[in-house]
């Protein structure tokens, strides 16, 4: 693997800590900004917010612009959000900060994919796009609750700091590490737009959508059920939480070569297990030893659907697969927003602490359906032309020109 891919990793580290420490430091920007923390829980919002409104907007935006350069002004967007949130003195500047920088998420994670993919040679593509995605799992071990930690010690506003310096190195490892790359060939706004209004596009982001919100159904509340319901005390959650981030790193590291060797049949296996582990996990809720066990579970068979959905629609959305990776961005942060949504639905109907992960089942479940519908739909296809690399200005890529690939005739992601 090319040690371009050691530079995205990082920068997915860093994203990966943003995203998911503020739910730890909820309680003390409420005390340090004066508010509740019901309302600063809108700084999650918020952060989602932009990954949704920046994942199709920036990526448009930069079509044209080499890929290396757009990477680097990603994460410099990313690390002035994280600085003016560090610095922000009220409230709504503090939103702001979060908003900006969830801007770049999702157009870095589609720009990445596709870099990481034309990186290496054919059929390791799926394990290049897995290695970046590794940092972001990483970032749930390690970077969150060291995070969170330095927050609660020394100030939430510390914890930015921090965060904007992993930004800074992140920038720099890019610019070193990263290969010079043309942006793929430009195929305008409306080409874009009908790539990713393809049919399978379409149902590989409602997969995203409905698979990914089972996993948040309960990421959201775990806290809470290991506290009320397996019986550890609050100074055990971040112990709970790095489990779940290991689980979430196993499944990312299987991802890549599973999806390699077989995509769809990757994807419906990882959704399968997913449904069957959130159905089970209140029987083994109230138990101290297997709730640790079913944690991890749900972190690797969750994120094993993370890398085969991310190669689906790039391949299916042929010549704007950028794009169409930005976009399933967009749509893992609505499945966040809609998972933590319905988890908290069934909590104030009264079905007691464990019910959002029967309710992630079904949600996985309803993920699995659309995703063999997809491959139904798929059976008999003509083979799709995906273009792996392209030379700048819209020609092809010279044959001897390093990381250049021509375009490669295979059939649809079907598995086999």
């Amino acid at each position: 693997m090319p040690l371009a891919l050691l530079a995205l990793a990082i920068s997915a580290f860093g994203i990966g800590t943003t995203e998911f420490v503020m739910m730890g430091l909820l309680p003390d920007v409420a005390d340090a900004l004066g508010t509740s923390v019901p309302t600063a829980g809108y700084l999650v919002s918020a952060y989602a917010l932009g990954v949704v409104i920046g994942a199709p907007l920036l990526t448009a935006l930069g079509s044209r612009i080499p890929r290396k350069r757009m990477l680097v002004a990603l994460m410099a967007v990313f690390t002035v959000g994280n600085l003016a949130s560090a610095l922000a003195p009220t409230f709504g500047l503090l939103v702001a900060g979060r908003l900006l920088a969830g801007l770049p998420h999702g157009a870095f994670f589609g720009v990445g994919a596709v870099v990481a993919a034309r990186l290496v040679r054919e059929g390791r593509q799926a394990r290049a796009v897995a290695t970046m995605f590794l940092g972001l799992t990483i970032a749930n071990i390690v970077g969150v609750p060291a995070a969170t930690l330095l927050g609660q010690r020394l100030g939430w506003r510390a914890t930015f700091l921090v965060v904007a310096a992993i930004g800074l190195v992140a920038m720099a490892a890019l610019a070193r590490l990263v290969p010079p790359l043309p942006a793929e060939r430009h195929t305008g706004l409306a080409g874009e737009l009908r790539a990713l209004g393809d049919r399978q596009v379409l149902l590989g982001l409602l997969t995203t959508v409905f698979g990914f919100a089972g996993i948040f159904a309960v990421y959201s509340y775990l806290a809470s059920m290991m506290t009320e319901v397996t019986g550890f005390t609050a100074g055990s959650v971040p112990l709970i939480l790095a489990l779940f981030g290991i689980g979430m790193t196993l499944g990312a590291l299987a991802a890549g070569p599973l999806t390699d060797r077989a995509l769809r049949p990757t994807l419906y296996a990882s959704l399968g297990a997913l449904a069957a582990v959130l159905a089970v996990f209140p029987l083994a809720a109230p138990v101290k030893w297997a709730a640790p066990v079913l944690v991890v579970l749900v972190g690797a068979v969750g994120f094993l659907t993370t890398t085969p959905l991310q190669m689906l629609v790039m391949d299916k959305a042929r010549r704007a697969p950028t794009l169409a990776a930005a976009s399933n961005q967009s749509a893992f942060n609505l499945a966040n927003a809609g998972g933590a949504w319905i988890g908290g639905l069934v909590l104030s109907a009264g079905w007691g602490w464990t019910s959002p992960a029967p309710a992630g089942a079904v949600l996985a479940a309803v993920g699995l359906a659309v995703a063999l519908l997809a491959g139904l739909l798929d059976r008999g296809a003509r083979p799709a032309t995906v273009v792996v690399a392209r030379g700048d200005r819209g020609g092809p890529a010279p044959a001897d020109a390093p990381g250049a690939a021509e375009a490669v005739s295979r059939p649809p992601a079907s598995g086999s």
